[in-house]
């Protein structure tokens, strides 16, 4: 029985943190308390020594201090902070109104494109979907449009964050599996749009079949002559554009490295806050410790997740998991592939995405990278990237599905009065459902993924 127990320790390890985090401890302590408790368990048995511990420090230190690209988080967590507080998002939402009025559906087609517009200048989920929110779901119900789908349009505009680039996951994720963070970007791109476009071809569906759910906006709303409308666009479209090129286009046509864009657009992002009159020394200090704060969370959790992945590998975790899915029958790529998939949204319910990331990275990303897909998908740094990208899409899903999805929570905080949790459980349910079709769709055409990478020369 002993035996048995010290053979399996990486299995029990693994449950072990999985129960843990049901009890609602944070997640960076987790991580590591069970790492060590773990660790100290194999030294009893033989199977960890003391000196092992000495590699850990110097694994800590290369991961996470000596890591330039990972400068990059606190900055992009600036960035998306000071644009939250500079009201760049409202005004960009009256605009988009007034120039999709005429289209079935207007409005809610505005909050999709605005959370996809957002998205790639924040990369911040709760602030989105808060900002939203707020800004977006008094409007929608005013208009006399459905509930369930206002807040369906709002949640899955506002998670797009989490998947386009400069997102924080891709470059955790990036850090994780040892994949260019600008690889990631320029993987995601193109699927980020994918899902936006899916989400605006449903709306335009459901409007144009049933009008009394969306109903459209007056013709007479907003400017009257091309010039005012000109003018609308130029203040209020032109920056926040601007400033997802200098980010984005610096990094895609290899100007700037991923860290060197979040600077610029730490830059960009102050001054629209200059240009829109909603800077001070006072919103400069909120933003900064705000920041601050996500940023050590997200890198406390870093070191947590180094030594767990340590402790999991030196007690032999790799090589059980390998065991265990061929026990089971699952030996080739694809099985194994959709194996993970399934896993990783059956998790979301239960999880954050950061803990997936943490929990299925070191144990399922090395075993996919040397998985065998014949000639559909080659090179095990082109599988990984394309697994990695699937993943960002499926751990969407952790967002909005219940029990514990956070971008629900988020919502449900800044909802006004009427609206209740069946409402937004209602309302997402097909989103996530877009949401697979979307996983689908990535894995069926592997091109979505890594086209955009291989034309800017990250793969070859």
């Amino acid at each position: 029985m002993w035996d048995f127990f010290i053979d399996h320790l990486a299995i029990l390890m693994f449950f072990t943190l999985i129960g843990v985090m049901f009890v609602g401890y944070p997640v960076a302590f987790v991580l590591g308390a069970t790492g060590v408790f773990f660790a100290l368990l194999g030294i009893w048995g033989g199977v960890f020594r003391p000196v092992q511990f000495a590699s850990l420090l110097p694994r800590v230190y290369s991961q996470a201090v000596e890591n330039q690209v990972l400068v990059a988080i606190p900055m992009f967590i600036f960035m998306g902070t000071m644009l939250e507080r500079s009201r760049v998002a409202e005004q960009l939402l009256h605009t988009l109104q007034v120039l999709l009025r005429r289209v079935p559906g207007g409005l809610a087609l505005s909050v999709t494109l605005l959370g996809t517009i957002m998205a790639a200048t924040t990369g911040i989920v709760g602030a989105s979907v808060v900002m939203l929110t707020l800004i977006a779901l008094p409007v929608m119900l005013e208009r006399g449009y459905q509930k369930e789908l206002s807040v369906g349009t709002i949640a899955s505009a506002g998670t797009l964050g989490i998947l386009i680039p400069p997102s924080i996951m891709l470059v955790i994720m990036g850090d994780l599996m040892s994949i260019p963070v600008g690889t990631l970007f320029a993987g995601a791109f193109l699927p980020g749009l994918l899902l936006s476009a899916l989400y605006v071809i449903y709306i335009i569906a459901l409007a144009w079949w049933r009008p009394h759910l969306a109903p459209p906006l007056g013709a007479n709303e907003g400017p009257q002559t091309a010039g005012e409308l000109w003018s609308l666009t130029w203040r209020t479209f032109i920056p926040p554009a601007a400033l997802i090129c200098l980010v984005l286009g610096s990094i895609f046509a290899g100007w700037a490295t991923p860290t060197e864009a979040s600077g610029v657009g730490c830059a960009g992002a102050i001054l629209l806050a200059i240009f829109n009159k909603q800077f001070s020394l006072k919103i400069l200090r909120e933003v900064m410790h705000s920041s601050a704060l996500t940023n050590a969370m997200v890198f406390f959790i870093i070191f947590g997740a180094t030594l767990f992945a340590y402790v999991f590998r030196a007690l032999g975790g790799d090589d059980i998991v390998v065991d265990v899915l061929k026990a089971v029958g699952i030996t080739t790529g694809w099985e194994i592939l959709i194996f993970v998939m399934i896993l990783v949204f059956i998790m979301g319910f239960f999880f954050d995405w950061i803990e997936i990331c943490l929990i299925v990275l070191p144990i399922f990303g090395p075993i996919i990278g040397n998985a065998d897909f014949g000639t559909f998908v080659q090179g095990k740094q082109v599988v990984l990237a394309w697994f990695a990208i699937l993943m960002s899409i499926n751990m969407q899903s952790a967002f909005l599905t219940p029990p514990f999805g956070f971008a629900l929570f988020y919502m449900k905080g800044a909802v006004p009065a009427g609206v209740t949790m069946g409402h937004i459980y209602r309302g997402i349910i097909p989103f996530v459902a877009i949401q697979m079709l979307g996983v689908a769709i990535c894995i069926a055409f592997p091109d979505f993924v890594l086209w955009l990478p291989r034309y800017w020369g990250f793969l070859q």
